[in-house]
């Protein structure tokens, strides 16, 4: 006899969660090496060493060509990526990080819209509020950093990273559908070295060798995207679209803390308050009931 196996949202959720952490962390170093060398040569020597550090992890559990699916998703999915992440990466080098990251909250809120829309996904009143609340939130962040000088690249900044948010929208239902066709190892590596090759394109006039300082840098942001993307693969391929879009709002606490340390950007007090009330509306929005675990792909 065969038993109906379920998996509690709050165990998808909480692993999502941990892959927007290590995402958080990956994004400081790419801002320090972006102010460094570049976006673009952030970005193409990062992605190169991610989609090497993949494909060992993919080759150790067992490989295997991709479906026809799923390597028509990867494609999707990898072009999507590189145009989200140059536009991100050089937007968040003007603008501080809790700022950056405030603006493509956008993101889960169309995620929501466009997880019903293509997916036939359900999206609960919980979830529906917990987003309002958490957008509350980030309209209190907004309003008293708008008071702060970020000097006369700043609104060129903002606007990439609305554009950013606008894609990755896009991407997160894309990788709900990229869950279901293919395991976590084989997207971590394929997508990383999809964005690679669509990068390489672009090296002949603008590749250079980064500063031996930042090659340490870019070892570690290599291990923390390739971890990050393998942890959102997995929760994604078991859970719904919508519902753990919301575990993007935790990464502003991440940005605030780490724009603070490292880069030395002041953290106001509405920035503060906006945080606690997105944190709150997030743990709100995951009290949900047990979802049934499909097999994937």
């Amino acid at each position: 006899m065969t038993h109906s196996r379920h998996l509690s949202p709050a165990v998808a959720f909480a692993v999502a969660a941990a892959g927007i952490g290590l995402f958080s962390i990956m994004d400081a170093f790419m801002k320090s090496m972006t102010l460094a060398m570049g976006v673009y040569n952030a970005l193409f020597w990062r992605t190169m060493l991610s989609a090497g550090i993949g494909g060992i992890a993919w080759r150790a559990g067992g490989g295997g060509l991709p479906t026809r699916r799923a390597a028509r998703l990867h494609l999707i999915r990898g072009a999507i990526t590189a145009a989200m992440a140059l536009l991100f990466f050089w937007g968040l080098a003007r603008v501080p990080m809790a700022q950056a990251i405030a603006l493509s909250y956008i993101a889960p809120l169309l995620a929501l819209l466009l997880g019903a829309l293509v997916l036939k996904e359900r999206v609960g009143a919980r979830v529906i509020a917990a987003s309002l609340a958490a957008l509350a939130g980030v309209a209190t962040i907004l309003a008293g950093q708008s008071r702060m000088a970020l000097g006369p690249e700043a609104f060129a900044g903002a606007l990439a990273i609305l554009a950013s948010a606008m894609l990755y929208a896009v991407n997160l239902i894309v990788a709900r559908l990229q869950s279901q066709a293919a395991r976590p190892g084989e997207i971590a590596f394929v997508q990383s070295a999809i964005v690679t090759l669509i990068l390489a394109c672009a090296a002949p006039w603008l590749a250079q060798f980064p500063p031996s300082p930042q090659w340490w840098k870019i070892a570690v942001a290599a291990c923390l995207a390739t971890a990050s993307l393998f942890l959102l693969a997995w929760a994604y391929a078991h859970g719904e679209a919508g519902y753990l879009a919301t575990t993007e709002y935790t990464s502003f606490v991440y940005a605030a803390v780490l724009g603070w340390a490292i880069f030395g950007e002041r953290v106001a007090i509405t920035t503060l308050v906006g945080a606690g009330v997105i944190i709150a509306a997030c743990l709100w929005g995951a009290r949900r009931a047990t979802l049934p675990l499909e097999a994937t792909a």
